[in-house]
């Protein structure tokens, strides 16, 4: 396989941007001699920062051809020193990790590396690297600190919300010339007609996770082992079906979480459905508001003749549609078997909006070759999908709502306002956080930094 040399240096430069540090056992009456020594740039509370990290991050950037006009070495250190601080806190406040998932990221890292490259001695020539080992943990650390830095960060604005008056005033607060303009956004609508799956099939499957089940708990067999083998979830089959969630911020469909929560540690579910197909689960770990899982997915066969009787389920309706015998949500509320869009019409949600408008520049590839040619209110012909997990179903799509280019208002776009107000919010709470955290860690920053204008009072002055 040919290697991608801007691929490779872009994922160096992610881990190099993201992990420039050792940790700092000297005390505070060794720290000069050790600067003189090993060029350490500045040391917040645990971490060391050496100027060869600003170095080595300047040159994987221009590598990369990303433009170093206007960045300073000043500016490169004070986002080293938010990272160190950030990891620093996470560790300080207990924040725990789940080391199988860091290891199990290493793991995929190094695997890409090989692909690129096509042997693990050619990855550690390239990276000059004197033995896979060693490599194996610097990436683990580079990992380690940024999921530390990414939890403390989530941990900090967890609770952060904004009121309706809030969203009004930081409205009346932006000048009315400076007000954002929002891109065309549609309303999207679809029904959903998945295939019958039969009795046999499904008692065909649960059967066989029952099986699965009693191996594991009776028989001694790994559960790990048992989803690398044999689940058909993609997303978490090399990692032996695990994954994370957290109580406060729902990652997964409702039946999957209502499950993983309801367990013990150690704990097994009964097979149990969700719109993927049918799982069972087991609790490794629960560290207060997360809980590591890992499951084992299995979807049905759904033979040809099943696929085909959905679509002429769905032709019929669309005829009805057209000729107005029944309308679009009424229509969605009756027949469409997706549970999240049935209950409003059908209209779907924007995943990362959370509201019910796609602006046009950023709809998803796939969504947006399905829809580029309707008209508004034209109903599509059936389309086929496939999910991730290998289950295909049937659609129907409709622009139900367009909104045309143009600046903020506030009763149109309250959802996007109050996102960005939220957004603001939570800097500023995070700024407050940082500034309060300062002045309470050990900070240390080399005299040839100290002219260094920061965004923070690194100085403490």
């Amino acid at each position: 396989m040919h290697c991608n040399p801007r691929l490779l240096k872009f994922i160096s430069f992610i881990l190099l941007l993201s992990f420039s540090f050792s940790p700092l056992w000297a005390q505070d009456d060794q720290l000069a001699s050790r600067i003189k020594v090993d060029g350490v740039s500045s040391v917040v509370g645990d971490y060391v920062i050496l100027e060869s990290d600003i170095d080595k991050t300047l040159i994987e950037m221009k590598s990369q051809g990303i433009s170093t006009q206007g960045i300073s070495r000043c500016q490169l250190l004070g986002k080293l020193m938010e990272d160190k601080l950030y990891a620093h806190h996470a560790v300080q406040d207990s924040l725990e990790i789940s080391v199988e998932e860091i290891y199990s990221t290493v793991d995929q890292i190094i695997d890409n590396f090989t692909q690129q490259l096509g042997s693990i001695e050619k990855v550690l020539e390239f990276y000059n690297k004197s033995d896979e080992s060693s490599f194996r943990q610097e990436i683990f650390e580079i990992n380690r600190i940024q999921k530390l830095s990414s939890m403390m960060q989530a941990n900090i604005v967890e609770d952060v919300e904004v009121t309706p008056e809030e969203v009004r005033l930081f409205f009346e607060s932006i000048p009315k010339n400076e007000l954002p303009t929002f891109g065309t956004e549609l309303e999207i609508s679809q029904i959903v007609i998945e295939p019958e799956v039969s009795e046999a099939e499904q008692n065909r499957i649960t059967n066989q996770l029952k099986i699965f089940r009693e191996d594991i708990l009776e028989r001694g067999s790994s559960f790990a082992s048992k989803a690398i083998l044999y689940s058909q979830d993609p997303g978490s089959r090399s990692t032996g079906g695990k994954y994370t969630l957290h109580r406060k911020r729902p990652r997964m469909v409702k039946e999957f979480r209502d499950e993983a929560f309801s367990l013990e540690e150690g704990e097994i579910s009964e097979p149990f459905k969700s719109d993927f197909g049918w799982h069972i689960l087991k609790v490794d770990k629960i560290r207060g508001q997360e809980v590591d899982v890992r499951h084992i997915l299995l979807t049905p066969k759904i033979e040809p003749n099943q696929l085909q009787d959905a679509k002429k389920k769905l032709d019929t309706l669309r005829k009805r549609l057209i000729n107005e015998e029944i309308t679009f949500p009424d229509a969605a509320l009756l027949f469409s078997d997706e549970k999240e869009t049935k209950f409003n019409g059908g209209v779907l949600i924007n995943p990362q909006t959370g509201d019910t408008r796609f602006e046009l520049t950023n709809l998803d590839p796939v969504l947006y070759s399905q829809i580029r040619n309707l008209k508004d209110e034209e109903i599509s012909l059936p389309l086929i999908e496939e999910d991730r997990s290998g289950l295909k179903k049937y659609k129907i799509l409709k622009v139900s709502n367009r909104y045309d280019e143009h600046v903020a208002d506030y009763s149109l776009d309250y959802s996007r306002i109050k996102s960005l107000a939220l957004k603001e919010k939570q800097l500023n709470i995070i700024k407050e956080w940082m500034a309060e955290k300062i002045e309470s860690t050990y900070v240390n920053v080399n005299r040839d930094s100290r002219s260094c204008d920061f965004s923070n009072n690194w100085l403490k002055n």
